[in-house]
């Protein structure tokens, strides 16, 4: 696979191929419930994500894009809704994305502004979205819009609620637009949504009228523990990748890896890389025992913070390890270090992370008035 997972990031297109192999092993339902063909084990999905991460993160994204989505329905949808969805999802006969960052607001998604006007019968959702992973070629789209605030149809409607909405990648009104030209996650394509008036009916939205922001954020702790494996995988692909690299190349006479402060760079990646796996474990457990949304929310960004810083810190040394070879698109190490610094972002940033887990700890701060309140 690693030939191939250089291709997949040199030519930044999907991975047609892979996700087959993915639907044919069965590995698209591993974290969901018996009853859905899965083994109900974030442990085992974790596991998964982390192994062909050290190979191919592209790989293992494939995975995590589709495991996303799961999460939203985990957390948000009816039965019904789980028993029509899930199956599909779980086999690999369709693919979902979720859309939830705007361009003006990025991990503030109390700020964003798609909205969803109440009309008889469902929903019209107008507004921008930005980097939509998979929009390209998932069958339809998780998309997370707010009540619009003037409207006239008499519902339960909650002015300002956000929610998802299922919308269909066909849907009249939804454009999907360019992809980007990414750094890092290449094989898997990012693009902005544009929204004009979609109609969604009344059943494709999820959630009660009173806590869709609740389970939005429920939504993203259940894929966190994910996204922290695959920044294990990349930091483990690195070493590997380091060690072999090491052990070949002479200098002064001998093998650098014989010079001790190298040793020590190599002791150091491991040590950083078995520490991120331990939490990362642990906090997939927590998850597979059904501990409170309180106490996962702070692991689950703890997890992913660290896992992701680590995967940064142990792909730059690995980099600097390569010496010129490092910065040379004919050795791999250096996709290890540009697929890590996507993590530190992606799915919230790790300072995003950092806020959690300190509201958790110490309170939230109050929020200043804007100033246009200040007389």
């Amino acid at each position: 696979m690693s030939p191939r997972a250089n291709d997949i990031d040199r030519l930044a297109k999907y991975p047609e191929d892979m996700f087959a192999l993915l639907r044919e092993l069965g590995l698209f339902a591993l974290p969901l419930p018996e009853n859905y063909g899965g083994s109900a084990s974030t442990v085992s999905a974790c596991l998964a994500v982390e192994e062909l991460g050290r190979v191919c993160y592209n790989t293992a994204y494939l995975l995590a894009v589709q495991w996303t989505p799961f999460s939203v329905i985990d957390a948000s949808a009816t039965q019904a809704q789980k028993d029509e969805w899930l199956p599909d999802l779980a086999s690999g006969k369709c693919r979902a994305s979720i859309s939830v960052t705007e361009a003006q607001s990025g991990s503030d998604v109390r700020g964003i502004q798609t909205t969803a006007k109440p009309v008889p019968g469902g929903y019209l959702i107008s507004g921008a979205k930005v980097w939509c992973t998979g929009a390209a070629v998932s069958d339809y789209i998780f998309v997370a819009a707010k009540t619009a605030v003037d409207y006239d149809y008499q519902n339960q409607e909650k002015p300002g609620e956000i929610h998802f909405y299922k919308i269909d990648s066909s849907s009249k009104g939804l454009t999907i637009g360019r992809a980007e030209d990414k750094m890092g996650a290449r094989g898997i394509s990012s693009h902005p949504l544009y929204l004009d008036q979609v109609f969604v009916p009344e059943e494709h939205r999820l959630g009660a009228h009173a806590d869709g922001f609740k389970r939005v954020m429920q939504a993203f702790n259940l894929a966190r523990p994910i996204h922290a494996a695959r920044g294990v995988g990349l930091a483990q692909g690195a070493i590997d990748h380091s060690i072999e690299f090491i052990q070949q190349r002479r200098a002064f006479g001998q093998t650098v890896d014989s010079f001790q402060g190298i040793r020590w760079i190599i002791a150091d990646m491991s040590m950083q890389t078995e520490a991120a796996r331990s939490l990362v474990y642990r906090v997939a457990q927590m998850m597979d025992d059904h501990q409170s949304q309180t106490e996962l929310a702070r692991m689950a960004a703890t997890a992913k913070c660290f896992a992701t810083d680590v995967a940064m810190k142990v792909s730059t040394d690995a980099v600097q390890l390569f010496g010129s070879s490092g910065i040379s698109a004919d050795f791999p190490i250096n996709r290890y270090m540009r697929d890590a610094k996507v993590l530190q972002i992606i799915e919230g940033t790790n300072q995003i992370q950092r806020n959690i887990v300190s509201d958790a700890l110490l309170g939230r701060v109050a929020r200043q008035p804007s100033k246009k309140n200040i007389i």
